[in-house]
């Protein structure tokens, strides 16, 4: 079984916390973004992970990024991780390129 990761989870817009309520146990909440709700916390592993999405998906939340956070000399996790995935519409051109490889 993989170690748990922290994540920052990124959705459009100020998300309530009757939406976020089934995962307020495991995540910080944060609205300082204009325009975005930021999730931190901790994914135990591939299926808690995969639920958290799911939930997300069934409120309608738009994710605008999905990254695991890289943790510093003192153990928390603050810096994200490079091979961050955003997540999103791929522009056409790129679908294109992706095809012709």
């Amino acid at each position: 079984m993989p170690d748990p990761t922290t994540y920052e989870i990124v959705i459009r817009g100020r998300a309530s916390a009757r939406l976020l309520r089934p995962l307020l146990d495991d995540f910080a909440v944060d609205h300082a973004g204009a325009g975005v709700t930021r999730l931190v916390g901790t994914i135990r592993d591939p299926s808690h992970l995969h639920g958290v999405l799911a939930h997300l998906t069934s409120v309608g939340a738009e994710l605008i990024s999905l990254a695991p956070l890289a943790p510093s000399v003192d153990g928390r996790a603050v810096e994200r991780v490079t091979t961050a995935m955003a997540v999103g519409p791929v522009p056409h051109h790129e679908q294109t390129r992706s095809a012709q490889r």
